[in-house]
């Protein structure tokens, strides 16, 4: 049995993955920064807590990484920890900076020390591209990130590569564009939008404000893309793959098919207020995963169509329990 750390398991990735690595068979432990003080939600929802051995770690600390590693042993290192809201980012560089690019640092370098065999995963993210304009983007695609979030992973995403060109580590990175789920908290758009939509469908009088909804993204679901993450490690060469659906869609698109779904015309329940606005913000992604289709044999199932139906679902029978 293969034994796994995934840095980050409170979180939307962290708890589908853990489930995932569970079907496989793996030992997993989950790592967080308080792990008796932490919410696991996630992985009580999933009703996989029990499963998972529970260990507190703090990734910007050397010291803490290197003892959990040196305990725990594992084969595979998922780190899916760090700041995760690029909206929270413009407001919190500093932290998004360090919890991002210090931790994955941490954690490479705690590999290289314990001298362990480990293959290591990172969460990178589309947000490196910045605004591509209607180019595709793939793994060539130059970075020229536009939110704090963005610079800290790119940081982080050139120094897995550069540990693994300069001292042979198995780490590769997944620029994950947009993936949702019902696991998302409120503070992200989607969420906040099947959570209103939900509660006006059930006769609460209150609008939805939103900042811009002609952004564009390609938005996939969340258990696809875990799926992919455990795929690149399973790889005997490393290598770093963008995963997307490689279909793009409007904010305003997502929008009507979740007021749709629910019987509503979007346009009588939505507001659009510029102080939403981001300082800087990618107005439209659009992705080329085929490399991840090639080498992975991995393509997105879900559409962005049928993720909006599902969270809408999911969200009715959790207000109904």
């Amino acid at each position: 049995m293969k034994t796994a750390l995934i840095c980050g398991v409170s979180g939307q990735d962290g708890a589908y993955l853990a489930k995932l690595l569970l079907e496989k068979n793996y030992h997993v432990y989950g790592g967080s920064r308080d792990a008796q003080m932490a919410s696991f939600a996630n992985l009580d929802r999933l009703s996989i807590k029990e499963k998972i051995k529970l260990v507190s770690i703090s990734i910007n600390d050397f010291r803490s990484v290197l003892q959990t590693i040196l305990k725990v042993k594992p084969d595979e290192i998922y780190n899916l920890a760090g700041q995760s809201s690029v909206s929270l980012s413009f407001e919190q560089p500093v932290e998004t900076l360090e919890s991002i690019s210090v931790g994955t640092l941490n954690l490479l370098e705690a590999i290289r020390f314990s001298n362990l065999p480990i293959k290591f995963y990172n969460a990178g993210s589309s947000e490196c591209f910045g605004d591509t304009g209607s180019e595709a983007a793939d793994e060539m695609t130059p970075f020229r990130p536009r939110s704090p979030y963005g610079v800290a992973k790119a940081a982080a995403f050139w120094q897995v590569a550069n540990y693994r060109e300069a001292y042979k580590l198995h780490a590769s990175t997944g620029i994950l564009f947009n993936h949702e789920s019902p696991l998302r908290p409120e503070r992200f758009v989607t969420q906040k939008i099947v959570a209103t939509a939900c509660r006006i469908a059930a006769g609460s009088p209150e609008v939805l404000t939103l900042g811009n909804i002609d952004i564009a993204r390609d938005w996939g679901w969340a258990p696809d893309y875990v799926e992919a993450m455990w795929l690149m490690l399973q790889k005997e060469v490393p290598d770093d793959y963008v995963i997307a659906t490689g279909k793009t869609h409007k904010l305003r698109e997502f929008i009507q098919v979740i007021f749709n779904s629910l019987g509503l015309r979007w346009k009588d329940h939505i507001r659009t207020d510029v102080t939403f606005f981001r300082p800087t913000d990618i107005a439209e992604g659009y992705a080329n995963s085929s490399k991840a289709q090639k080498e992975l044999n991995w393509v997105a199932k879900y559409s962005m169509e049928q993720v909006a139906q599902e969270m809408v679902k999911a969200h009715l029978v959790k207000t109904q329990v």
